[in-house]
């Protein structure tokens, strides 16, 4: 029976999990680790389900219309999911982005049709800087301010509650489905932390006694301007010896039970070995959620233990730095 999609959009979520199975033997790993393969969405991230997510949201609370401007700062994958499904609708989107991103995340942009400025071209911005150094809800205020006063709609991914509920709607379920609920650990990193919040939340209230383990670059490993360095873009640095700072886990009452800091020269080998031994293609936010996962199942208790592993993207968009030279 034919089963033709009338959209791009109908395609969101559904990805499949994936054993890592030489990665483990090449390794000595004892336990059983699994990859929910976020890249084999629409445009090839985990973002596709928030950016849908928040765009359904716009139309039904009236405030996205026919023909509408969607505006959203981005370091790349959110924007590339916004401009695709933008495109699909017959929205325009208007993006600025952030520090630290990589070429050909501006060139899909710029493929799909998006307008594409940057944070130093945020009316006022240079102005906070000036005062106030990188306060990002001042940043997010000016930009939601140029938002109102050219009647675009801001979907401001940092703190739109459209973002964790994608998770609880999809990503969740799908990992309970798939798994018959039979997991231990289930491990990832936070950009927005609206996938750690929404997909922690559901496999916590559905699978007893899971641990959640958030991922995070050390200090070492995030992006600063002018360096070149390993680093890893577009993840933050969340938790403070337990000090947690951000809004989405916060409002939630969110307690997730571990954070393991990661290095991005060490994130970057993952990646390439993962490139070679499973013929799985990583981006550095999915390479380091893999190192940190690896690091849980060398623990000697954790032998046989499953660990679920969400990569959020592949590696086409990571050509142009030292990942895979």
């Amino acid at each position: 029976m034919a089963k033709i999609y009338g959209s791009i959009t109908e395609l969101v979520g559904h990805t499949p999990l994936v054993e890592l199975k030489n990665y483990e033997k090449n390794n000595n790993l004892k336990a059983k680790l699994i990859g929910k393969l976020e890249y084999l969405n629409p445009t090839g991230s985990v973002k596709d389900r928030a950016a849908l997510n928040m765009i359904e949201k716009g139309e039904a609370e009236g405030k996205l219309k026919p023909g509408g401007t969607i505006l959203e700062s981005t370091s790349g994958n959110t924007g590339i999911s916004l401009a695709a499904f933008a495109a699909a609708r017959g929205y325009h989107l208007h993006i600025f982005m952030e520090p630290g991103c990589t070429p050909e995340r501006v060139q899909i942009l710029k493929a799909y049709g998006a307008t594409v400025q940057y944070y130093q071209d945020i009316p006022g911005f240079n102005e906070i800087m000036a005062k106030y150094g990188f306060d990002k809800e001042r940043i997010i205020a000016a930009i939601k301010k140029f938002a109102d006063d050219n009647d675009y709609y801001y979907t401001s991914q940092l703190t739109n509650d459209a973002n964790w509920q994608a998770h609880i709607k999809s990503t969740g379920p799908e990992i309970v489905e798939d798994t018959d609920g039979d997991v231990d650990y289930a491990v990832m990193l936070a950009g927005t932390a609206g996938t750690l919040t929404g997909v922690g939340l559901y496999l916590q209230e559905h699978i007893k006694g899971i641990k959640i383990v958030g991922v995070q670059p050390n200090l070492e490993s995030m992006y600063k301007p002018g360096e070149d360095r390993d680093t890893i873009d577009g993840v933050v640095h969340f938790d403070n010896n337990g000090q947690v700072g951000h809004p989405f886990i916060l409002k939630n009452n969110f307690h997730y039970d571990e954070v393991i800091d990661v290095d991005g020269t060490e994130t970057y080998a993952t990646a390439r070995e993962l490139a070679e031994s499973d013929g799985i293609f990583l981006g550095a936010s999915a390479a380091a959620a893999v190192l940190a996962a690896k690091k849980i199942a060398e623990r000697p208790e954790n032998e046989g233990k499953k660990i679920v592993i969400i990569l959020p993207d592949d590696g086409m968009k990571y050509l142009s730095t030292n990942m895979y030279k």
